[in-house]
């Protein structure tokens, strides 16, 4: 990526941003998606690609192959606080394998999840669940049992 040391501190100053936003209002400030995106890129070295490039955020070469991944990001303001959804995933968009990027308080990645696309497909097309069937959408426990850990922070 060009200027990718300029973008990285943004998103470095983004988080500072994002922490004192959530602090004040309780709420969220919008960003965990682009947040979720530069830590993999920090903790995976996978290649971001440009935003809105249909079905994947990135990708990477393994075995000489390139591999499309789609990262969703979640943001917990507290350890207590380790259940929710998994953003939305769309089957009809091509990827090969989900990151699921769990991020702390801090909006520091703590763990890295990465599900293979023909797992991710299984879960969503399993019938029962009109958010998971419907919205492509499961939950964080859902999505780990399908997955690999990739990466976790030394400190857990």
């Amino acid at each position: 990526m060009e200027d990718a040391d300029e973008v990285y501190q943004i998103l470095r100053d983004t988080k500072v941003l994002a922490r004192r936003y959530y602090q004040l209002t309780r709420k969220p400030l919008g960003v965990t998606g682009e947040i979720a995106e530069y830590e993999a890129a920090r903790h995976l070295n996978v290649e971001l690609e440009l935003a809105r490039q249909a079905g994947y955020d990135a990708t990477e070469v393994k075995d000489g192959l390139t591999v499309r991944i789609q990262i969703k990001g979640r943001y917990f303001t507290s350890p207590q606080m380790r259940s929710g959804r998994v953003g939305s995933i769309d089957l009809r968009q091509p990827f090969d394998t989900v990151l699921l990027v769990l991020l702390d308080a801090d909006y520091n990645a703590f763990q890295i999840f990465e599900a293979d696309r023909s797992a991710v497909e299984a879960l969503l097309t399993r019938p029962g669940s009109k958010a998971r069937n419907e919205r492509g959408s499961v939950g964080i426990s859902q999505f780990k049992a399908i997955s690999r850990l990739r990466w976790a922070r030394s400190e857990l």
